[in-house]
């Protein structure tokens, strides 16, 4: 029998749900357990393709193309598995099931409601991902009290009933803060949290105190008293220097072991966590530093590049190197001098992103990386302004457009898929998912990957016209590697700069702590050379 944990928080958002989720996924999976993690999140969007990154952060991609929340990144990260759409599941995905369904007489003419329709459905997604697994791991988005996240709730609570509560753990995760004015730790905003979690009818069997300083033991006695909740299952994560820390210190607690047991479980087998342990054993000994410009479009939100962020790091540790990354608006580069801005770095990457703003900004990147012999790493959109940005000035296709047709350029070196003028009125959509890549022989990208044929994530609505290879190889900027299926150009490298490569997919989705990507590794280690070089 599959068995179910449903991480819950309370108090305030961002106390770290998805990496208490995630750290007791590595954890059960180094003992030996099938694990899964599931994301609920209230919100009504259908996914979150749609949602702006200023509010939300960066969207995940899984490979099977579900744009999903950005928790999903850290699952797949500590887990180190590739999930899928079926892992995400929202407000909106729920109610558009049971709509469509009753629409279609699915339901034999019953009045249709929240409870049992709704929760019922909440609970058929969430047993459909423990199929072939030990144990599920399902994130409760938001915090208990919010209205929107009732119906999961009740979902959970009623899920005891369906399949046995011996089957089922709830982890409830709090913030215990410190009040500077009284130098103490405050235990009432956790016993608020739980009341509310008891009086919507679930008790926790385990609750994880997020805080700045340790949680004695008396804390955590009086915190089990009020909570009904035995003091050996209060578990402290402090705040850390790197979440990748998270799942030895909850280790060291025996977190994971009091789960097993509470599920009735085997718990003799200690995980195997060498590979992790070897990871942190080279980021506590890096040497030296590089300075990386990350130039986007969402800088003022942290986690709107959060897999990059992750991408680089990982990267760095393999080269024992630290990145520190230095966010710059693209507009800021349409506004000055490039050379004010970039003059310091010792690599610049372009990521992703959607919509013309900023784009002459990433353009001014791409430019001042070709002509500075700079290490430049383009991905998606950072592939695109780098071939318009060429097209400009190595070319001289002055009117090389950036992201649309006009009457002026019936022919743009980047054109939406399949050449569509516009996406809306021909039906088109965004290219999601992983897809196939054939490297060609000899070129950075093949050495790169040590491979003849990859498969990487994609999310653009917009390529490069194939029309201009032939002019772009003539004059040094290579066709790298191509999708055999359809043919779209996937890499692109100039051959006349030390390391100048664009990717039309996103490899920062499938980069780890223990397996960075190679892409990653290479361009941090060129960055490395050229901060030798200058200095």
């Amino acid at each position: 029998m599959t068995k179910y944990v449903f991480v819950t928080g309370g108090v305030v958002s961002s106390l770290g749900k998805g990496i208490t989720a995630a750290s007791l996924g590595i954890l059960l999976k180094k003992r030996g357990y099938k694990v899964s993690i599931i994301k609920m999140d209230p919100y009504i969007n259908v996914d979150a393709g749609a949602i702006s990154p200023f509010q939300h952060g960066e969207v995940f991609v899984t490979w099977d193309g579900a744009e999903t929340d950005l928790d999903l990144g850290h699952y797949e990260r500590f887990i180190d598995e590739a999930i899928t759409g079926e892992n995400s599941c929202t407000t909106g995905k729920v109610y558009s099931a049971v709509i469509q369904r009753e629409r279609s007489g699915g339901y034999n003419g019953a009045t249709v409601q929240v409870i049992p329709h709704i929760t019922n459905e909440i609970q058929d997604r969430i047993l459909r991902v423990g199929e072939d697994k030990d144990v599920v791991i399902a994130e409760i988005g938001g915090t208990v009290g919010d209205i929107e996240g009732l119906p999961f709730l009740e979902a959970i609570r009623q899920l005891a009933g369906r399949i046995g509560r011996e089957n089922i753990l709830y982890c409830h995760v709090t913030l215990v803060p410190y009040i500077a004015a009284s130098g103490e730790l405050k235990t009432k905003p956790t016993q608020h949290s739980v009341n509310e979690l008891r009086r919507i009818g679930i008790q926790p069997d385990i609750i994880v105190c997020r805080s700045q300083y340790p949680v004695g033991i008396e804390l955590r006695e009086k915190i089990g008293l009020f909570c009904s909740v035995m003091p050996d299952c209060v578990f402290e994560a402090m705040d850390s220097d790197s979440i990748y820390r998270i799942p030895g210190i909850l280790h060291k607690q025996e977190f994971d072991t009091m789960v097993l047991r509470k599920l009735g479980l085997d718990y003799s087998v200690q995980p195997d966590m060498s590979d992790w342990n070897s990871f942190l054993e080279k980021y506590d000994s890096l040497n030296g530093e590089i300075t990386v410009a990350l130039v986007g479009k969402y800088t003022e939100n942290k986690d709107a590049y959060l897999s990059v962020n992750e991408a680089l790091g990982h990267a760095g540790i393999a080269n024992g190197v630290k990145v520190k990354i230095m966010p710059v608006e693209a507009e800021d580069l349409e506004k000055g001098d490039p050379q004010d801005i970039l003059s310091k770095v010792d690599a610049i990457l372009v990521p992703g992103g959607f919509g013309q703003r900023g784009v002459e900004g990433k353009i001014a990147a791409a430019k001042y990386a070709r002509e500075n012999k700079i290490p430049y790493l383009g991905l998606c959109l950072g592939m695109q302004v780098a071939i318009i940005e060429f097209a400009r000035n190595v070319l001289g296709l002055s009117k090389a457009n950036s992201l649309e047709m006009d009457e002026m350029t019936p022919h743009p070196v980047i054109h939406y898929i399949g050449g569509q003028k516009n996406i809306c009125d021909t039906g088109g959509t965004s290219r999601l998912g992983a897809f196939p890549c054939e490297l060609k022989k000899g070129t950075r990208s093949s050495s790169i990957y040590g491979s003849e044929m990859i498969s990487e994530r994609h999310r653009h609505r917009l390529e490069f016209n194939n029309q201009y290879i032939e002019l772009f190889e003539k004059a040094g900027m290579i066709v790298a590697g191509v999708c055999p299926t359809g043919g779209q150009v996937e890499i692109m490298e100039n051959r006349d700069h030390p390391w100048m490569l664009g990717v039309q997919f996103h490899p920062e989705f499938s980069s780890r702590p223990v397996r960075p990507h190679p892409l990653f590794v290479d361009f941090i280690a060129a960055a490395l050379k050229n901060s030798r070089v200058k200095n």
